[in-house]
């Protein structure tokens, strides 16, 4: 093993805790209300989580440039594992839903500082390769976790769903404690920008949880906000996000192309599981095969992509996924209740190929372009793109299909016994005289999610021209 191989073991400990925590409760929801009650409250356990990692990301990034990865990258371990010993003994929904805000706001550390971490230790000639190792992890961790979630609140307790993080991220924070050294840097004063870090949090938690409630006011309060923290940030000594960030046509390329995948990632996510299961009318193993397809193709692109990339360029390397993220779409479009699991996961195989070579290119990308001690903040904020991408499209594909069922529901023609709300298609596909009426109705929405898909990744293969064909990556 060489010499970064414990290092990058705990990379991978680290990135295993902050995908498998974002899926693993899912599965547990009877176990856990039965338990602590408050079910309306429950949907807070999961955008608890998700929110303060959000708000998380970038401010870390930046933080891991002035203060150094390992301090950060060891906070944020900490910070995870006190939220799920938290989240272990709660005796309330309120106590559970704080603790995994507390969890979040680590994994929001972890996740873009793993990253940093990684691209410190490889060259750029080798940075797809460990990026699609941690892609690994991170898709196999997300899959794994609603499975593991089942079987812990089936068979011993859903507590332990939270206690398990503790002696993995103790593994985790011991090795990186031990063997990461991070190159010796002249450290100088900085001036924290805290009104800056509070305006970016304030900001854009209050978008987020606007598009969780759909709640308008809240959304343009947010956006007022991040309009405040943009001016500010160009008087702040030190500011969190500089100004010169958004000249920079790498960077500007970067954030689009994450923000594009985060996108269109969610779209068969969502909705792709109940379509195999509603429409086609297969059973849950065979949709989590169509859905794992994705999170099979994307791997081997990221360990594909440093080829591409040094030959034909980070941007044609992000054209080419979103071409192929677009040939998916198309694929899909052509899905119907007769369409074989096998095609499904044909569609979803192609559309992780794709959204492994354009995350890679993006990513690294941006990480190139500047310094070791701006490697955060570019890191921190393509992450953050991602995410906040992953946001908004799940608030878009979510009104496209909510408005197409309800049209195909109330309009014209609809027989009798057909359910008159979204809420009772699912109940309605088990039988009844309007169940082929809802297959098709269903279809109709999965297709209009797939033609939103087409149109958002046709908008980022505009975007992604803002970045250069070549330029020279400052650690070549």
């Amino acid at each position: 093993m060489s010499k970064r191989g414990p290092v990058v073991a705990g990379l991978m400990l680290c990135m295993a805790l902050a995908a498998m925590d974002q899926t693993i409760v899912a599965t547990a929801v009877p176990a856990i209300v039965s338990d602590l009650g408050s079910f309306s409250l429950f949907p807070w356990v999961i955008a608890g989580y998700m929110l303060a990692q959000a708000v998380c990301t970038p401010v870390a990034g930046r933080l891991a440039d002035m203060y150094g990865r390992k301090p950060m990258l060891l906070i944020g371990t900490g910070v995870f594992l006190v939220g799920a010993l938290l989240g272990g003994l709660s005796t309330s929904m309120p106590m559970l839903i704080l603790a995994r805000i507390v969890q979040g706001l680590g994994a929001g550390a972890l996740q873009p500082i793993i990253q940093v971490v990684a691209a410190d230790l490889y060259p750029l000639a080798e940075r797809g390769r460990i990026t699609a190792i941690l892609s690994t992890v991170w898709g196999v961790s997300a899959l794994a976790g609603p499975a593991l979630g089942g079987i812990l609140s089936e068979y011993a307790s859903w507590r332990w769903i939270l206690f398990l993080n503790l002696p993995v991220g103790g593994a985790a924070l011991l090795v990186l404690t031990l063997r990461l050294r991070e190159p010796a840097q002249k450290r100088a004063e900085h001036r924290l920008d805290v009104l800056g870090m509070v305006l970016l949090i304030l900001g854009v938690g209050s978008i987020m949880l606007g598009l969780q409630l759909m709640a308008y006011p809240l959304i343009g309060a947010g956006v007022a906000l991040l309009v405040a923290f943009l001016f500010w940030e160009r008087r702040a000594a030190e500011p969190v996000i500089p100004p010169w960030v958004w000249r920079d046509r790498v960077l500007l390329g970067s954030f689009a192309g994450s923000a594009v995948v985060g996108m269109t990632f969610v779209g068969p996510t969502v909705y792709l599981p109940t379509f195999v299961q509603g429409a086609i009318g297969a059973g849950a193993v065979a949709a989590g095969f169509a859905l794992a397809a994705q999170s099979l193709g994307w791997p081997l692109a990221a360990g594909l992509s440093s080829l591409l990339y040094m030959r034909i360029g980070f941007r044609n390397t992000g054209l080419a996924g979103i071409a192929l993220m677009i040939v998916s779409a198309l694929m899909f479009l052509q899905a119907d209740g007769s369409s074989s699991v096998l095609y499904i996961g044909t569609c979803s195989f192609v559309g992780g190929f794709g959204l492994g070579l354009l995350n890679v290119s993006t990513l690294v990308a941006g990480q190139s372009v500047v310094g070791w001690d701006r490697r955060g903040l570019a890191t921190g904020t393509v992450v953050f793109s991602r995410i906040a991408g992953s946001a908004v499209g799940t608030a878009i594909f979510a009104a496209v299909a909510n408005s197409t069922l309800a049209d195909r529901l109330t309009g014209p023609g609809v027989p009798p016994g057909t359910p008159a709300s979204i809420d009772e298609v699912v109940e309605a596909l088990q039988g009844g005289t309007g169940q082929e009426f809802v297959r098709q109705a269903l279809t109709d929405a999965t297709h209009n999610v797939f033609l939103t898909m087409i149109a958002i990744s046709l908008t980022g293969l505009i975007l992604i021209f803002i970045m250069p064909h070549r330029f020279k990556p400052a650690d070549s």
